[in-house]
């Protein structure tokens, strides 16, 4: 069983390292924790029912417990790295595809591959803004031209 921990939101890392250390003190047969950094406010635990109870009974920070399976499926997407395959640079045009500038056409300024983030300044802007996104929400309209 998987289990969904409500923690304090922005006290997840302390909640599980909490969990962790009382799982290896007193032996709780506990399979593994999970906090992605996307999802705040809450934690993922796998193992029996009342095993998780043990591991988080008394803890600090813990809001509640959601003693309802949670699928796999679910979790997969924050466990598995996404494929990158297209690398952007300075000069190529995106078309944004999620978030308040949906549709909006902008020419990246400038990359950032550790955050996973681009720099872009829309064309139908009147005046160039510059607006940081991530790359997951663009996709590729148009290459900058090689010379």
């Amino acid at each position: 069983m998987i289990a969904t921990v409500r923690t304090t939101t922005g006290r997840e890392n302390i909640v599980l390292e909490s969990v962790a250390a009382r799982v290896k003190k007193q032996n709780i047969p506990i399979k593994s924790l999970l906090h992605p950094e996307e999802l705040r406010g809450y934690i993922f635990i796998e193992g029996e029912s009342e095993n998780i109870e043990a591991a988080t009974k008394g803890i600090p920070h813990i809001r509640g417990l959601i003693n309802k399976d949670v699928s796999i499926d679910h979790l997969e997407k924050f466990i598995v790295a996404e494929k990158r395959e297209i690398k952007f640079e300075v000069g190529d045009v995106v078309e944004i595809v999620g978030g308040p500038f949906r549709g909006e056409k902008g020419k990246i300024t400038r990359v950032d591959e550790t955050k996973s983030e681009i720099t872009v300044e829309f064309l139908e802007a009147a005046i160039p803004i510059p607006v940081t996104i991530s790359v997951n929400s663009v996709r590729m309209y148009e290459k900058k031209k090689k010379e």
